[in-house]
């Protein structure tokens, strides 16, 4: 309960601090956002879903030659299926995914609000399975993987933007809110 609560503060304390649009060695961003297609639970029915839903969080630590910095960071993202059987039978899958994600963000173009970044993520995948006749399986082919992404961030005002990443992660597609940190 106490994350949800500083999250939410976070949420509501950020628009009233400014800064600079240019991503650079000390910035810091925190991201939430929806999903779009996934490949996690593909391959099976279901006849509901919970769509993908994660956060992020990154800073900028190394200013390289060249217009660019490399960030790093942190994310988690989940993704839940159920499916209902005609006898009352119910089961459910439940995807967890946490990792570590490192990007250059590219600043040599001529747009002030926007952030245009590449990078690779480390993650481990936690698979959850469990259904109503009380099976439950708490590590069902969890794994470790790479994966690579791009993405970009408009900001709206000095701290708030929108933001759309492609990769493999809990979906393809996100999209969402970014909040930039003093």
């Amino acid at each position: 309960m106490k994350n949800y609560l500083v999250v939410f503060l976070l949420v509501i304390a950020v628009p009233f601090v400014s800064f600079g649009q240019e991503f650079q060695q000390g910035s810091k961003v925190v991201s939430v956002g929806l999903g779009l297609g996934s490949a996690v639970g593909s391959g099976f029915s279901y006849s509901s879903q919970v769509p993908a839903i994660s956060a992020q969080y990154e800073q900028g630590i190394w200013d390289v030659g060249g217009p660019g910095v490399i960030s790093l960071g942190g994310y988690i993202g989940y993704k839940g299926y159920r499916y209902n059987y005609g006898s009352g039978y119910q089961s459910k899958w439940n995807y967890t995914l946490l990792g570590v994600r490192s990007a250059y963000h590219f600043n040599g173009h001529d747009v002030d609000k926007l952030d245009i970044y590449g990078g690779l993520m480390l993650g481990y995948y936690i698979v959850n399975y469990s259904d109503n006749s009380g099976s439950s399986i708490n590590n069902y082919g969890n794994n470790l993987g790479l994966s690579l992404y791009v993405g970009g961030r408009y900001y709206f005002s000095d701290n708030i933007g929108g933001f759309a990443e492609l990769g493999y992660g809990v979906s393809y597609l996100n999209l969402g809110v970014a909040f930039k940190l003093p």
